[in-house]
């Protein structure tokens, strides 16, 4: 009976010992630092182990290794260019794994490059002509599984998969994937249209209809669900996904040709996002490219970016209260109080207090 106690004891301190910390922040202000300044216009960023990040630009794609504060800056040479006006495709997608970086190009020819990490060493890993080829984002399972999602090019969405360390991507045909309304697609404004929580995906779409695709098992199996997110315009809907947990989730967009509009802008799903329900309904931030939620926040904390500014709430999205008008596109978070964003010309560090 005393062993049986003893491993009751240890057991109960496992558990409760790995729980999450949540902590409530109340941030009210942010401090800016500018880490990179350069004539780029970056809406891609990722962070790997908190010390380097990649990001990805209208000409290339970089890396700043916040140790050492070196900063490498790869700009695609001529040797990359076709007779067509849009030689370079913008790299408006990148993510790490452990050993490489990819760097995904928006629009035809849409070239994904693997980058080694360390060696910097690069090679084309998948490349689609088509008139229609769109690019938005890319993510990661795993050291092994990715995806990376685009508008449609026939009648669904366009799904790569790869599931080798993204040696090889595949794209998924539309038979095994939910149809898309005529006009609907997603934002290539901050690498912010997929959420992953372990096996679990989330895809948000905007223009003439908003909606979250689903996948519960990375990738093999999709659902689809309707949002009441502003839709119906070219520019409208939802710009970036976020999930903190397999059932708390939010989409933030608008319309960035009316950024002050803040009417159908933000939503939250409390059930993995099979339903969702605007929140500050008129009220709060307007248009905003990218949203996160606040590390160890409990899914109450989150920070949205846009052009219009940095904007935060600590009570689920009901209320937002703008930090500063210093517009970046996209944001990504090293730990519960200090982010990267990324915007037209420069990198900077938020410190939020």
């Amino acid at each position: 009976m005393k062993l049986i106690y003893t491993l009751l004891f240890v057991l109960t301190f496992v558990f409760c010992t790995t729980e999450e910390k949540v902590v409530t922040h109340h941030f009210s202000k942010v401090e800016i630092e500018t880490i990179l300044k350069d004539s780029v216009s970056i809406r891609a960023l990722d962070i790997y182990n908190d010390t380097l990040i990649g990001f990805g630009f209208n000409k290339g794609y970089g890396f700043i290794n916040l140790t050492t504060e070196k900063k490498t800056i790869i700009e695609f040479s001529k040797a990359d260019t076709t007779k067509k006006k849009n030689w370079i495709a913008e790299q408006r997608a990148v993510g790490f794994t452990d050993k490489s970086f990819f760097s995904l190009g928006v629009s035809s020819p849409a070239r994904l490059r693997k980058i080694d990490r360390k060696s910097k060493k690069e090679k084309i890993v998948y490349t689609e002509m088509h008139e229609k080829a769109f690019y938005d984002a890319i993510a990661f399972w795993n050291a092994n599984e990715g995806i990376a999602m685009g508008d449609p090019t026939d009648t669904c969405l366009s799904i790569l998969i790869t599931r080798d360390g993204g040696e090889t991507w595949k794209k998924l045909s539309c038979e095994n994937l939910p149809k898309t309304f005529v006009g609907e697609a997603a934002f290539a404004a901050s690498n912010g249209n997929i959420a992953i929580i372990g096996d679990k995906t989330w895809i948000a779409t905007g223009g003439m209809k908003s909606r979250v695709f689903y996948s519960p098992d990375k990738g093999k199996t999709w659902e689809v669900y309707n949002t009441p997110m502003i839709q119906g315009k070219e520019t409208t809907g939802a710009y970036s996904i976020d999930f903190y947990d397999e059932n708390n989730g939010v989409v933030f967009g608008g319309d960035y040709t009316a950024p002050e509009g803040n009417e159908a802008n933000k939503a939250i799903t409390k059930d993995g996002g099979k339903t969702w329900e605007l929140v500050s309904e008129g009220s709060g931030a307007g248009y905003k490219s990218c949203i996160r939620y606040i590390p160890n926040g409990g899914g109450k904390e989150m920070v949205a970016v846009g052009f219009t500014g940095i904007s935060i709430s600590n009570d689920l999205g009901k209320s937002w209260k703008e930090l500063s008008k210093e517009g970046f596109y996209t944001v990504r978070f090293i730990n519960d109080s200090i982010a990267i964003a990324a915007g037209k010309g420069r990198i900077a560090k938020l410190v939020f207090k």
